[in-house]
């Protein structure tokens, strides 16, 4: 593995936590080797240089006596009132590995036949993972991987640009409804409105093969993903997701993703085929 990407150390020592307290909640060795699933995902970066305005000031934004970035100052506003989502974000809690981690176990209303999937997939350690053949996460995966995303706000359009695999999504404020005979795709359609001083997005239209997060819980074609994105102040903001996936689960499930604002810096170039170790690190599937 190279680990020379400047962003590496950062999420190396994110999910040497995950694991570590991993093992400390749930003990045994197959939970380690979940965070190392983790890890060995950062070896999907190619190495970059470190010279890509990584600590250009961001101009125009709210800063304490220090010349640091007041991420307690008010969020700001657009022309008509609304909170501005825009700006460099990333996610304060780690939930790629485990997008449940916060809620009581058992919690996951799994359907009989995909809790099967799911403990099959963390017995072969996530080896068919569709993200380590560089394949996007979707939704809500993309949001909760541990690297920077930027969110642009424009009239009638939410563009968020994921560092993580080089990807992109747009979320159509504009009024359209959902597509009635999508074609499936793996981020899905999204549409949003606001509700009050929250940008409530819909995101339906996905294929059947998507993970929502690495230790494989299964999403199907059925799955609609509604996003609740709420800033807080200028440096702190909310994803607030529900999960609703009848083919998959018993009932709509929620989890809360917060996110802070990573001021006077920029994404990086990540170009996952370049360096691929994954299948190099992760051991084949076990046999039956």
């Amino acid at each position: 593995m190279r680990f020379d990407n400047p962003r590496a150390t950062e999420i190396i020592g994110a999910c040497c936590r995950l694991a570590e307290l991993a093992w400390q909640r749930r003990g045994g060795e197959s939970v380690m080797r979940r965070g190392w699933i983790v890890i060995a995902l950062v070896s999907l970066m190619t190495a970059v240089p470190a010279a890509q305005w990584l600590k250009h000031p961001t101009p125009g934004i709210p800063r304490t006596a220090d010349g640091k970035a007041n991420l307690t100052a008010p969020a700001p506003r657009t022309a008509d009132g609304k909170p501005d989502l825009s700006g460099l974000w990333q996610p304060a809690a780690i939930l790629i590995g485990d997008i449940a981690a916060n809620l009581k176990p058992g919690s996951v209303p799994f359907q009989p036949w995909a809790e099967e999937l799911y403990k099959k997939r963390r017995a072969d350690n996530a080896r068919d993972d569709p993200t380590a053949n560089c394949i996007v996460g979707g939704v809500p995966r993309s949001d909760l991987v541990p690297y920077p995303f930027k969110v642009l706000q424009v009239p009638g359009m939410v563009v968020i640009l994921y560092e993580a695999v080089h990807s992109y999504r747009q979320i159509f404020s504009d009024g359209r409804p959902l597509p009635t005979d999508p074609n499936p795709t793996w981020f899905g359609y999204s549409v949003g409105k606001w509700d009050n001083d929250t940008l409530v997005v819909e995101t339906a239209g996905f294929n059947d093969k998507g993970w929502l997060d690495n230790f494989g819980k299964p999403a199907t074609d059925k799955l609609r993903v509604i996003e609740r994105f709420v800033r807080k102040d200028f440096g702190h903001m909310d994803i607030n997701i529900t999960i609703d996936d009848p083919g998959a689960y018993t009932k709509p499930w929620d989890v809360t993703l917060p996110l802070i604002l990573r001021p006077d810096t920029e994404l990086l170039e990540y170009i996952c085929n370049e360096n691929n170790k994954y299948f190099d690190i992760i051991p084949k599937k076990t046999e039956r």
